[in-house]
């Protein structure tokens, strides 16, 4: 078989098995149970092609980042057999693997990249924000360096982690972006608290029920969970 190409992808690709697309939308599953003859494997990575289902058998071929190739059989729910130019080999089945119909791979990848660079750009920002903790604390600071404050905190990290520019207060920064839900929230998320005179501590969300925050002069910058004060608004200033 022929080596099918799309267009590149610029980030982690889930694997998919069910695809419905309509309205510029696209619906992803989980892992693939069953093997149909169309199928291609679009990779997100650099992968190996096995020549058995063996991570410690032969290497026949690479599997281009981006470049999608022809699925000629299935061995198990974690290896996939693919066409790969002349070679025909095995490629082990994970979040750097998209499956799809071969009619439907380049606007499957054309939907998907957008999301999964969002992704990319939350999880970048959380990492960089994570590298402070152990920080001072410091009422008015503006740079975790040196002793930084709540709002100083994610201030400073929007603006040199992700390119976003936030106000100075917690209150002002509560007004900017989209008011979520706490079912929406995604990394990178801001986490308002407050209490009856107002807004007065932000959060940013990092995942797994967790935020990272210039807590306290005792505590310094930390993670908690994010609901360890009772929230009182969340906002995406991502997009």
């Amino acid at each position: 078989m022929n080596l099918n190409r799309t267009k590149k992808l610029f980030s982690m690709v889930c694997v998919c098995s069910m695809l419905t697309i309509g309205s510029a939308q696209a619906a992803f599953a989980g892992p693939s149970t069953g093997y149909e003859s169309d199928m291609v494997a679009t990779v997100a990575a650099d992968l190996s092609i096995y020549a058995d289902e063996d991570e410690n058998s032969e290497v026949v071929a690479m599997a281009e980042k981006g470049e999608s190739y022809d699925v000629v059989g299935k061995a198990d729910d974690s290896w996939i057999k693919v066409a790969a130019g002349e070679m025909e080999g095995y490629l082990k089945v994970q979040s750097s693997v998209m499956l799809s119909k071969a009619e439907e791979a380049a606007a499957v990848a054309d939907a998907f990249v957008a999301e999964q660079s969002n992704l990319s750009t939350r999880e970048q920002l959380v990492n960089y924000a994570l590298q402070f903790v152990g920080g001072r604390y410091k009422f008015g600071g503006s740079d975790p360096h040196t002793g930084v404050d709540c709002s100083g905190f994610t201030k400073y990290v929007m603006q040199h982690g992700a390119g976003v520019s936030l106000n100075r207060s917690s209150t002002s920064q509560s007004k900017q972006g989209t008011a979520i839900s706490a079912d929406q929230m995604q990394p990178g998320d801001l986490i308002f608290y407050g209490s009856g005179r107002g807004i007065n501590h932000v959060a940013m969300y990092i995942g797994d029920g967790k935020v990272v925050h210039a807590s306290t002069e005792r505590t310094g910058i930390k993670t908690s969970p994010w609901n360890y004060r009772t929230p009182v608004k969340i906002v995406n200033v991502l997009g």
